[in-house]
């Protein structure tokens, strides 16, 4: 029989799983192609230390490259702007498989954080990129997003009240009932997947369509009420925080518990956040002053990743590309700490003092305000009655306020949030949480002109508050911010999370009911 060419390899120790990575190597899935390569690497690292021949591996290693690149194309340089949007790709990768194929050799896990994130020296370049696109574009024009099309064919000739006009109550799910909800979220670029946390100490999987809308499954297993909670890049796992002093990781698909994770403390957990570019890597904050990197594939805490704050935890949010974590506590300061991507440290880095004793229950970070020019900013509510807005003004977190939303809130744990589409509307909003006193009428009259070319692009943004209803502002404004309001709540809202394409509304309130919205088809 004539050979077909050079003898095989030695297959090398779990060989017999390949097939399983294999099945992703499809022109259909291009977003798993890494899938293969990754765990081929793995079981590479793992047949070195069978002691072969280091040229003879060199040797291979290469020519394994060049067929990988003739099949898949070049890599990237891990500091190019390329890798950061491959980056993405991988990160697209489900949680478990990431938690499946980890390997604990602190080298590559430095070299895998290396290459799923950007460096710092380029993110400032990219801001410098940015500024010099603003400078040069021609006047009256925007700069396009991956959404522009999705929020255009949103607004049409409406104004914002028009279009942030929603029918009534679609659905109101009451299985939490008798026990505050402090924390409702859908799932990422999901329109129907929807998560509840409750006091009663479970978490409530829940699906709106097809109607009717039903609870798939109650995630149970914390002992006492569950604090926060978080969804994965890719949905496949939800990560909790307890009272307990736990944090539950849990398959979202069957609801069975992955791991258990105790407090590296003891002490009650209260907040949690997945780091956005490598899901491996969870931050909490707890009722000793401390924040936590957690890695959910080991269960153990990050070697230099924990800090001391001047309070209780209360509240976490990175931005967008993961470089920078604030963290809010009970006596009124907001923390921003430098994240190193590849090891996961934390560095101190500012500290601003919002209001002496007050505690900073929500901070929600955004990127953009409009289209016109980047703007990162902060949301963040401190149990001073108003809803606070921040620009930051640096790659360090520095703070800087921009203006404030008089709404009430001074004793319940209430967050707002960013809307995630931008309004081809003049003007952009946040919604908060408010009440029969607060009707805002006469306030929510929008005075924007008909949508042309040089209309500002902006962004819309929800938040909660004590007085029984939601509200929606428009950030940019100074008066007559409030756009609109939306009420049938029977106590303090205490959280608001949009789906996706911000059809549909969720809201919780401290009762324990949580109610979807559902927006006017225009």
């Amino acid at each position: 029989m004539a050979q077909r060419g050079p003898a095989r390899e030695p297959r090398p120790p779990g060989w017999r799983s390949l097939p399983k990575y294999n099945a992703y190597r499809t022109p259909t899935f291009p977003q798993f192609r890494t899938q293969y390569i990754r765990r081929r690497s793995q079981l590479l690292r793992e047949n070195a230390k069978a002691g072969h021949e280091p040229a003879f591996r060199r040797q291979y290693l290469k020519l394994r490259a060049q067929l990988l690149g003739h099949r898949y194309g070049p890599l990237s340089e891990p500091g190019s702007f390329r890798a950061y949007s491959n980056s993405v790709v991988r990160s697209s990768r489900t949680t478990l498989d990431r938690m499946e194929d980890f390997d604990e050799d602190p080298r590559s896990l430095g070299a895998r954080g290396h290459r799923r994130s950007v460096s710092r020296g380029s993110y400032q370049l990219q801001a410098q990129m940015n500024r010099v696109i603003y400078d040069e574009r021609m006047p009256g024009s925007v700069v396009p997003t991956s959404v522009a099309e999705a929020s255009r064919a949103m607004a049409g000739d409406t104004s914002l009240s028009e279009n942030y006009a929603f029918a009534g109550m679609y659905h109101v799910f009451d299985q939490h009932v008798d026990e505050a909800v402090p924390k409702v979220q859908f799932a990422n670029d999901d329109r129907h997947l929807l998560a509840c946390c409750s006091l009663d100490g479970s978490i409530s999987v829940c699906q709106l369509v097809p109607a009717p809308p039903v609870v798939l499954r109650v995630l149970r297993g914390h002992s006492r009420g569950v604090s926060d909670f978080a969804w994965s890049l890719s949905n496949d796992v939800l990560v909790s925080t307890s009272l307990d002093a736990t944090m539950r990781i849990w398959a979202t698909e069957d609801g069975r518990c992955i791991r258990e994770i105790p407090d590296p403390d003891g002490a009650e957990l209260l907040c949690c956040t997945f780091q956005p570019v490598n899901n491996n890597l969870t931050v909490v904050g707890n009722g000793k002053h401390n924040v936590h990197v957690m890695n959910i594939s080991t269960g153990k805490k990050v070697k230099g990743g924990s800090s001391k704050l001047t309070g209780r935890v209360l509240a976490l949010s990175f931005d967008s590309p993961g470089h920078i974590l604030w963290a809010g506590d009970d006596r009124g300061s907001v923390f921003s700490f430098l994240f190193d991507m590849a090891t996961g440290k934390l560095t101190k880095a500012k500290r601003l003092v919002v209001h002496e004793g007050s505690s900073i229950t929500s901070i929600s970070a955004r990127s953009w305000i409009s289209r016109e020019a980047r703007d990162p900013s902060l949301l963040i509510n401190a149990c001073i009655n108003k809803l606070l807005l921040y620009r930051v003004v640096d790659n360090e977190g520095t703070l800087q306020l921009k203006r404030s939303f008089p709404i009430d809130q001074s004793l319940h744990p209430i967050r707002s949030i960013f809307c995630p589409l931008m309004s081809f509307r003049q003007g952009a909003c946040v919604g908060k949480v408010g009440g029969p006193e607060n009707t805002g009428e006469g306030e929510g009259e929008d005075e924007s002109p008909a949508f042309d070319s040089a209309t500002p692009r902006r962004l819309l943004s929800v938040t909660g508050s004590e007085d029984m209803c939601v509200y929606f502002f428009d950030v940019e404004r100074a008066t007559k911010a409030i756009v609109n309001k939306l009420q049938g709540h029977s106590a303090a809202v205490l959280d608001v999370s949009f789906n996706c394409d911000e059809s549909l509304l969720a809201s919780s309130d401290a009762g324990g009911m949580v109610i979807v919205w559902r927006r006017e088809q225009k």
